[in-house]
């Protein structure tokens, strides 16, 4: 379990309530609870957009997690990660430190990281005469661990949604072709109907759709244009009964 008192950043950076609830839940760690720490960053990765975090920032965390010297975060191995912004920026392929700070802040903003200071706003750690760590003061990444589990609830949710999404461009896909070639198919046979109205209509709703739509988007415009395919459909066989029916009489 996190160490059980509050701890306040350094210099003029104010304490606030989403610090607070980071370092309260922080503390609710379970015993022996662990998770592969860049399992958790492929979801993290996934879960961004619900998170609200960039990949900038993404990349930022990334570093951190290099530094962290096990595979597995456990409040066991210790959780308090203490590079020098220099050295994140080695790892962060050149970012320039105030942007670093820019993003560590954006972290634990998102209640991802903990900010554990130093009385003179260092990162360090002091080690006992066997060399392990008695203490350490940088960034914690006991709330990873924490929200672990809402982490990966939030990625398969956004992995669900795409694949919802895909499959829906899929069917407009195959609809769209099906409604163009169908309309083309009627206007080369001389087929009765007001195929100007249709192809209109047809374009109007291919058009209305942005570059990047959203589910409900492609869902709405992939229920006009299966209606207007049935509709095309039953206008067309009627006719091909009709002309079997007219061919049949004589």
């Amino acid at each position: 379990m996190e160490s059980g008192h509050v701890t306040t950043p350094f210099g003029r950076r104010p304490m606030t309530l989403g610090m607070l609830a980071s370092q309260a839940a922080a503390r609710e760690i379970e015993p022996g609870q662990s998770i592969d720490k860049w399992k958790l960053y492929r979801a993290l990765c996934e879960a961004k957009p619900l998170l609200g975090i960039t990949d900038r920032a993404l990349a930022i965390l990334n570093a951190l997690l290099s530094f962290y010297p096990k595979g597995e975060l456990s409040e066991e191995n210790g959780l308090v990660v203490f590079p020098s912004n220099a050295q994140l920026s080695l790892r962060a392929h050149g970012m320039a430190e105030q942007t670093i700070r820019r993003h560590l802040a954006s972290l634990i903003e998102a209640g991802l990281l903990i900010r554990k200071d130093s009385p003179n706003g260092k990162r360090y750690a002091r080690k006992e005469q066997g060399g392990e760590i008695r203490e350490a003061f940088g960034f914690s990444l006991a709330p990873l661990l924490v929200r672990a589990e809402e982490i990966e609830r939030l990625a398969a949710e956004v992995v669900a949604e795409r694949l919802h999404l895909q499959r829906l461009r899929e069917r407009l896909t195959l609809c769209r072709r099906d409604v163009a070639k169908l309309i083309e198919m009627a206007l080369e046979e001389g087929a009765a109907g007001d195929w100007s109205r249709i192809h209109l209509h047809f374009r109007d709703v291919v058009e209305r759709l942005p570059r990047s739509p959203s589910a409900e988007q492609v869902a709405a415009a992939l229920d006009e244009l299966e209606l207007l395919r049935e509709e095309i459909t039953n206008q067309l066989e009627m006719q091909v009964k009709a002309e079997n029916h007219s061919g049949n009489a004589q």
